[in-house]
């Protein structure tokens, strides 16, 4: 499976794809990582392993049509099978979330439906939930409105903050989006419409990250 990543900071998500696919747990390789910050993180992680690298500057157009246009033609150049947003903190426009459809996913910190957009951590903890986590969707142009297809929790401890919260979802993330395009790469997850479509059939609810493993959960 051909991968495009898009990211927008530090990278750690495409360094765990990376590290998945060298050391033969991930049969995929990144085509192209694109960012909307020429100094992003993820862009020299990428150059590093050898990897086209892509900065497209927002400022550099008069709408933000215009500029995911041209960002998603140098996505399109690449040829992927499918979009990675790991970390992309840009709102991307209906049409060429349209155009890419069942092909783009995105990684968010939290339990969606729960705590969208962003400072997901602190909107967790003001709320006071025990439980949170993070969630792999297919991409629609409802802010982190796309179907869920799996998540990982984790607990909320007494004393924690945004950075020690943080950092416990962080160490989920990792493992919750490998396990996913594991899924992708073996052609047991698609998209039909509106519904995650997993071994030929309806996801009842999303799947569950149980130690290195996605599983359906009892509904």
């Amino acid at each position: 499976m051909r991968i495009a990543v898009l990211a927008s900071g530090r990278g750690s998500n495409l360094q765990a794809i990376l590290d998945a696919i060298r050391d033969g747990a991930l049969d995929a390789s990144v085509v192209g990582v694109f960012s909307d910050r020429r100094k992003a993180l993820a862009l020299q992680r990428a150059r590093d392993a050898g990897i086209p690298a892509v900065a497209v500057s927002p400022s550099s157009f008069e709408t933000r049509e215009a500029f995911d246009a041209a960002l998603f033609a140098e996505v399109a150049a690449v040829q992927p099978d499918l979009i990675v947003c790991a970390g992309y903190m840009r709102l991307l426009g209906a049409a060429e979330v349209e155009a890419w459809h069942g092909r783009m996913i995105n990684i968010h910190p939290s339990l969606l439906p729960l705590h969208k957009g962003l400072r997901t951590h602190a909107q967790a903890l003001a709320d006071g939930v025990t439980e949170h986590g993070c969630s792999v969707h297919f991409v629609t142009a409802e802010l982190d409105g796309g179907p869920v297809i799996a998540q990982a929790t984790v607990p909320v401890l007494a004393g924690d903050d945004e950075d020690a919260l943080a950092a416990r979802v962080l160490d989920r993330e990792h493992p919750l989006l490998i396990a996913t395009l594991q899924l992708f790469t073996s052609r047991r997850l698609s998209l039909d419409g509106a519904s995650v479509q997993f071994d030929g059939r309806p996801l009842r609810a999303p799947l569950r990250l149980a130690g290195m493993d996605l599983r359906e959960m009892d509904t």
